[in-house]
């Protein structure tokens, strides 16, 4: 009989454990899909929609659906040329160049008075192409000339010089001469100059101020002329347009021969001379034609081809 008990006793536990986890389980489940539920009939649709065109996508089927949305293509404007992105006025002067023909230096320089721009009196610039290496260090060309007409532009020249030659350079045109009031306005960083000379013996004063001159190509240089002992000489020189050239890292040379207003006359005497002391400072190491190429233009004019067979 105890035993029938004991059976009986751990059957009726074995039930009433099991009721509670019904109990328990009951309103789990309920409530879990009654949040399923809650999901609106607009985002059920989504997701079939989603699923369909998946399977579709799968079985390669890329026809749009009846109901469905079809993105219609941007249109794409056609690339248009730089002539075309130009501003209305530069696209009229660009007419008077006429396209692949190959002018001569002074036809060139007259048509450049002709397509500037600008409402200023443009500079009028020669862009040489040369047949060097500006990484060969007897390639690297640099020089100087005088333009005989000058360049039209005001240049402001000091003249790092003695007491006792602060004179003849004020009357030679120096805009500043010294050599004390000189270094206090470089100690100040005051660089109101464009060009600075200095004679061989003052050189050694500049050195600490190398870092300040030297990246704004202001540091004297024998090679420019700007150092030199006759300093009245070179600052008249370098205020009635002696301008100094060096090729570039694409061996190509920029310079300036003047304003639109020389005309083409001067334009051409200024270019001539520079052109001729370029060639004259051919490096010996150079085989063949110093310039590959020339083209003329104005500060914001069209570039002009120059025919360099005839220089």
């Amino acid at each position: 009989m105890a035993k029938e008990e004991i059976a009986k006793s751990e059957e009726l536990e074995t039930t009433a454990v099991a009721a509670e986890e019904t109990a328990t389980e009951g309103p789990k489940a309920e409530k879990t899909s009654a949040k399923a539920g809650k999901r609106s009939e607009k985002a059920q649709k989504e997701t079939e929609a989603k699923i369909a065109k998946e399977e579709r996508k799968s079985k390669g089927d890329t026809t749009p659906q009846e109901g469905a949305e079809v993105k219609v293509a941007q249109k794409q404007n056609p690339t248009r040329s730089k002539l075309e992105r130009r501003g209305k006025n530069y696209r009229k002067v660009a007419e008077l160049v006429e396209k692949g023909k190959a002018y001569s230096l002074k036809e060139a320089l007259e048509l450049a008075t002709k397509t500037s721009v600008g409402k200023f009196d443009a500079t009028v610039e020669l862009h040489l192409n040369l047949n060097v290496d500006p990484r060969q260090a007897d390639q690297n060309l640099r020089g100087t000339v005088s333009l005989p007409n000058g360049t039209g532009k005001t240049v402001r020249v000091a003249a790092f010089v003695s007491a006792d030659q602060v004179e003849a350079a004020k009357k030679a045109g120096a805009d500043i001469a010294g050599e004390d009031d000189f270094l206090q306005l470089l100690d100040k960083g005051e660089l109101n100059f464009d060009i600075l000379i200095s004679t061989p013996q003052l050189m050694g004063k500049l050195g600490k101020y190398a870092r300040t001159l030297g990246p704004k190509g202001l540091m004297p240089n024998p090679k420019s002329g700007t150092v030199t002992t006759a300093v009245a000489k070179a600052v008249k020189e370098a205020k009635t347009g002696k301008v100094e050239y060096r090729v570039d890292k694409q061996s190509i040379v920029h310079q300036g021969v003047g304003k639109v207003s020389f005309g083409g006359d001067k334009l051409y005497e200024n270019a001539k001379m520079f052109v001729e002391n370029l060639q004259n400072n051919k490096p010996a190491s150079v085989k063949g034609a110093l310039i590959k190429s020339i083209a003329v233009t104005t500060t914001m004019g069209p570039g002009i081809k120059v025919d360099t067979s005839n220089l």
